[in-house]
């Protein structure tokens, strides 16, 4: 149970809100969906005793479309001149599962450019099926733990498409929590929050900010991800030195950097995918389910590479990644990203769901989305990554070289970073880091 979504309502003359959040987090709780015994308060949707079988392409077509997503997303988020050398990190699978539980209430236009913007031709409870399949977590160990839970929360007496919660649950394997959203909305945003703050090991604090919840609130969604994962070979500290780095602005300073010779699936290339040359290599988790992908743009080509970096080109590098010696240097870093997405969705072409949205299939009330948010942090560093994510939005109602020789990969540069599960494909964290030292 945790989401993660800061709401900035814009008031409207509607009686009704919905907020939807999620949040993939540090330490979370291990989930607060279907199972167990009901909470005071509480109504539980259970998941159908057998789901369709798992389609293996509805699965890879997902995984794929979310990578487009999260391009599209970094591409957005970097667009302005005075945002494309910044550090940045979001979740990909984050916000697309907040709108993959949004979708089968859309209709119409709506879930038009809904799917469009999440690269998605399947029938909105075929996509979000498949969407919750890829996020089942990997079975944990005491080197890596990769947990999700989703949750709704209604207003009491609100009368919700049984339809709409047996596909969350069906999906998600959603629990359904009621609160009096109309009467004490602060309360039910404490209630939310502190959920929230508990599951994420005190890591996300007030994820509703005091006015995001309000009188009008119907409805709030939640999704939680935890990730925290040890490397399969960790860094040793003593191999830990201060070394240049290379920022956008020209200055050079002198970062905490990891080193580490061994063999990686690396590739590089020039011209051929991105027109820029780079360098990749996959630093593998513990259990090999789950790895980093470093991609290094040469030095000066970082913004050229990433702004025309897309999701066949990204295909194509990770294709080409092959097991080869590599004398390896990584700066450890540290990112925090927070974003109000509602532009950022307009301008990959989702309004209608904000001005003149049909959200039918949730309910009769005539309902909108309001606010979309999206923070996001990573740590990585010698023993391995602690990384978390929230995505939330608010609704109210409407008006190949030498392979016997190391090759050399300093990224004393500008680069860009995936964490992915190798087996599903799905992208859970994506970011780029110009400048180590900032957060």
């Amino acid at each position: 149970m945790t989401n993660r979504s800061t709401a900035t309502r814009r008031t409207l003359r509607r009686p009704a809100a919905l907020l939807l959040a999620a949040a993939l987090a540090t330490p979370l709780l291990a989930g607060c969906g279907s199972t167990g015994p009901a909470e005071p308060g509480e109504v539980r949707v259970d998941p159908p005793v057998s789901r369709p079988a798992d389609d293996p392409a509805q699965l890879a077509a997902t995984a794929a479309a979310t990578d487009a997503f999260g391009l599209d997303l970094l591409h957005a988020l970097t667009a302005a001149p005075d945002a494309a050398d910044r550090n940045l990190v979001v979740s990909p699978s984050g916000l697309a599962t907040v709108l993959a539980m949004l979708l089968p209430g859309a209709r119409g236009a709506t879930a038009e450019e809904l799917a469009k913007a999440l690269h998605t031709g399947l029938d909105p409870r075929q996509y979000a099926l498949a969407t919750g399949a890829l996020n089942r977590p990997v079975p944990e160990t005491d080197k890596v733990a990769l947990r999700r839970s989703d949750d709704v929360w209604t207003q009491q007496g609100l009368a919700v498409s049984p339809d709409y919660l047996a596909t969350l649950a069906a999906a998600f394997d959603a629990g359904v929590h009621q609160s009096d959203f109309a009467k004490d909305p602060d309360g039910a945003r404490k209630t939310v929050n502190a959920a929230v703050e508990k599951a994420t090991g005190g890591r996300i604090k007030d994820l509703f900010a005091p006015d995001a919840i309000t009188s009008d609130t119907r409805l709030v969604l939640t999704d939680a991800l935890y990730l925290k994962a040890e490397w399969a070979s960790a860094f040793k500290p003593a191999q830990t030195a201060d070394r240049p780095f290379h920022t956008p602005d020209g200055t050079t300073p002198a970062v905490p950097t990891m080193g580490r010779s061994g063999s990686f699936r690396y590739a590089d290339g020039s011209g051929g995918i991105v027109g820029e040359p780079w360098q990749a290599v996959e630093l593998p988790y513990a259990g090999g389910r789950l790895a980093m992908d470093l991609i290094v743009p040469a030095q000066g080509g970082f913004t050229a590479f990433a702004k025309g970096l897309d999701q066949p080109q990204l295909d194509r590098i990770l294709g080409a990644l092959a097991e080869r010696p590599v004398d390896l240097r990584l700066p450890r870093f540290h990112v925090d990203t927070s974003e109000e997405l509602t532009p950022v969705l307009r301008s990959l072409g989702v309004r209608s769901v904000f001005d003149h949205a049909d959200l039918g299939g949730i309910a009769k009330d005539p309902l909108a989305v309001n606010t979309v948010v999206q923070k996001a942090t990573i740590e990585v560093a010698e023993e391995g990554t602690v990384a978390a994510a929230g995505s939330g939005a608010g609704i109210a109602v409407a008006a190949a070289p030498n392979a016997d020789r190391p090759v050399q990969l300093y990224v004393d540069r500008p680069f860009l970073f995936l964490i992915r599960d190798t087996q599903g494909g799905a992208p859970l964290f994506l970011g780029q880091v110009t400048d180590p030292r900032a957060k």
